[in-house]
């Protein structure tokens, strides 16, 4: 039975602490149709209608004021299919307990993002992706979808089935509908080896193009206000398993990566002339390492350091290019950086809104300590980011808007047309939407 939630001081605010709404109700549906009962007594009370995972976007893509609708009743396995290589999976559960579900079964997911806090429905929405020469983020793995509409009939969505809708639905932002299960491509599980290193910045844009053909999996960190960058190449291992020994993790993930890591974060808040001294510390802080593991161990970690984050998509060709133009507008300016850069790659993919929809592509993310301004930093880096073309990631922060969007999306008017066919009367609306799809 589905539970609502007054909205009396039922404030919902996301994960990074950038956004708070008010909702009038909320609402735990505990089956689909329970879900689409929820959507059809708030088109007759007027409310618009948001799903909302566990928060992780740092934009306000699920915040409403009228019907928030929490998925937390919607987990778990429906169905595998070994046969087909696939699984299909409720919309609320949390990629973790997924992950963990599919490496019991022998399964695993071919490519996923650093972190897994997330729901398999807010994640694929947004576009969250790890890095990749030739597999993409989590919702290109997708091979089915179930999605309730604005008058509260579920539609089943696959490249068979309502091909439209599955091209643009996959990431589809909250505006086509609510997505109820989705159905992934996976394969038995199996070893990946992460070998992590130092490298000179320099190094890694010289040989940049090399290091992306070589590995499956490329990815590294800059550190502003340093020439360090640390590398991770993680590749597929005939094995054996070798995982990193629990005192080692716990030193390297938990003690180094999140707690000295805060306390330097707290320091460069504090005292914002002391961060390219802690920078040059904290990029010599983590040495080279090299451990075998099934994938979502290898793939994600933890996360507790509160941050605020903004992810540019661009033409792969063009990273190198862009993260050379950053480093020099950081070096001349007064600003003070205590996070590092994150540089990743993905395929082009066929997503109408994918970050890379039709196009090879490198991410840019630059991050930013909770609570530390980021304005000038963000507008320095989005200024440079946007002369290449750049699409932001959607569940991160930006200020572009629908005619930019429009601009470089080359099927933006294919995803809006949908819009209009799926949900005339913007049940789906918020502020967010609004801005970046148009009215």
């Amino acid at each position: 039975m589905s539970t609502t939630v007054s909205g009396r001081n039922g404030t919902w605010r996301n994960w990074g602490g950038t956004v708070a709404a008010r909702p009038a109700r909320q609402v735990e549906p505990a089956s689909v149709d329970e879900l689409a009962a929820a959507v059809r007594k708030a088109a007759e009370d007027g409310l618009t209608v948001k799903a909302v995972g566990s928060g992780h976007s740092f934009t306000s893509v699920a915040a409403t004021d009228g019907v928030l609708i929490r998925p937390q009743l919607l987990t778990g396995i429906r169905n595998i299919d070994r046969e087909a290589g696939t699984v299909t999976v409720e919309a609320g559960t949390p990629l973790k307990r997924l992950n963990m579900a599919l490496a019991r079964e022998g399964l695993s997911l071919t490519n996923m993002g650093d972190i897994m806090e997330q729901t398999v429905s807010g994640a694929t929405s947004t576009g969250t992706h790890g890095t990749g020469r030739d597999s993409a983020s989590i919702a290109a793995q997708i091979k089915g979808l179930e999605l309730v509409t604005a008058d509260g009939s579920v539609l089943t969505c696959s490249e068979k089935e309502n091909p439209e809708v599955f091209a643009a639905a996959r990431t589809g932002l909250g505006a086509l509908g609510i997505i109820t299960a989705i159905t992934f491509a996976v394969e038995p599980i199996f070893l990946l080896t992460a070998r992590e290193e130092p490298m000179s910045l320099d190094q890694v844009t010289s040989r940049f193009d090399e290091l992306w053909a070589e590995n499956e999996h490329f990815e590294f960190y800059w550190f502003p206000h340093t020439g360090n960058t640390n590398t991770k190449r993680n590749n597929r291992s005939a094995g054996p398993e070798q995982p990193v020994g629990q005192l080692a993790g716990w030193f390297e993930d938990e003690f180094l990566s999140n707690g000295v890591f805060q306390v330097a974060q707290w320091a460069g808040r504090a005292v914002p002339a002391t961060v390219p001294a802690i920078a040059q510390i904290s990029s010599k802080a983590l040495s080279a390492r090299t451990y075998t593991d099934i994938p979502y161990k290898v793939f994600t970690s933890p996360r507790r350091v509160r941050f605020v984050e903004m992810e540019y998509a661009v033409p792969r060709e063009a990273v190198v290019e862009t993260l050379r133009e950053l480093k020099t507008t950081v070096d001349r300016s007064g600003l003070r950086i205590s996070f590092p850069v994150e540089v990743r790659t993905a395929p082009a993919d066929d997503i109408t809104l994918s970050t890379a929809s039709g196009r090879d592509t490198a991410y840019i993310a630059v991050h930013m300590f909770k609570g530390t301004p980021y304005q000038a930093y963000f507008t320095a880096a989005e200024r440079i980011f946007t002369a290449h073309e750049g699409r932001p990631h959607w569940g991160k922060v930006h200020t572009r808007d629908a005619d930019y969007f429009a601009g470089v999306y080359p099927r933006f008017g294919e995803f809006t047309a949908l819009r209009d066919r799926l949900d005339p009367e913007r049940r789906f609306q918020n502020d967010y939407l609004r801005r970046v799809l148009g009215s």
